[in-house]
């Protein structure tokens, strides 16, 4: 118990130097240091309201911040998302455009293929016939030129003087000219 007993009287010790220590403060500061302990509580309970207030005004706008930014974002993902379906269903008509398109092209390519070659064939068939055509005109006109010659040459053959004939009739007027030709009296 006396290790106790001494431990009361330290503490009691400490508290009776403290006591007196705010005794000699008391007495040589005296209304001024009470003064500035006011001082210092109001000035200490105003920056506590004070930040008390800045942070109910911080947190406001925080969450005001908070929800401004979640609404925009709100907003901007809808609009995205709404851009998104627009693109999506101008891609798929551009998609069906083009596939529609490349059909009509495809159509009309087949079509003009069918027709260059009807038009083709068309085109060899003429061809065959006018060189047909050609062949028998001018097989005609040589069967003709050549029956005309054949014509001609016959015309020649009978109406020509023979070689000797013309020998004879040449012979005759020499001998006339000379005077050397008798006829024969009739």
């Amino acid at each position: 118990m006396p290790a106790d007993h001494d431990e009361k009287n330290g503490t009691n010790g400490e508290l009776r130097e403290g006591a007196n220590v705010d005794k000699i403060r008391d007495i040589l500061f005296g209304n001024n240091m009470r003064e500035y302990e006011k001082r210092f509580a109001r000035l200490e309970e105003r920056l506590t309201k004070s930040s008390e207030a800045l942070r109910d005004d911080l947190k406001k706008r925080f969450d005001s911040l908070e929800s401004y930014m979640r609404d925009e974002l709100e907003a901007l993902g809808a609009r995205l998302k709404a851009e998104k379906a627009e693109r999506t269903e101008a891609l798929k008509e551009l998609t069906r455009e083009s596939r529609d398109n490349a059909k009509a092209l495809e159509k009309k390519l087949s079509q003009l293929e069918e027709h260059l070659d009807s038009a083709h064939t068309e085109l060899r068939t003429k061809i065959l016939e006018q060189s047909k055509t050609l062949g028998a005109q001018i097989q005609k006109t040589k069967d003709d030129l050549e029956a005309a010659l054949d014509r001609e040459a016959e015309t020649l053959r009978t109406d020509k003087t023979d070689r000797l004939q013309l020998a004879n009739l040449f012979t005759e007027i020499s001998l006339r000219l000379k005077d050397e030709l008798e006829l024969p009296e009739k």
